[in-house]
């Protein structure tokens, strides 16, 4: 995944948030996680990256 680096504040969202998608992302085994409170348009970015990654690989 790669993580915004245009705006400071978007930056700080991104790297709090990445690890606690991925964690739900594994602990689900989907892209069907919850999103990150404060980190909305982050979380539709993984989440919608995640599921393009999954119909790619055919699972």
């Amino acid at each position: 995944m790669q993580l915004t680096n245009s705006d400071g504040r978007s930056v700080q969202i991104s790297q709090q948030a990445a690890p606690i998608l991925r964690q739900e992302a594994l602990q689900a085994q989907s892209a069907q996680i919850q999103s990150v409170s404060g980190a909305t348009f982050t979380s539709e970015g993984y989440t919608t990256s995640l599921q393009s990654a999954i119909d790619k690989a055919g699972l």
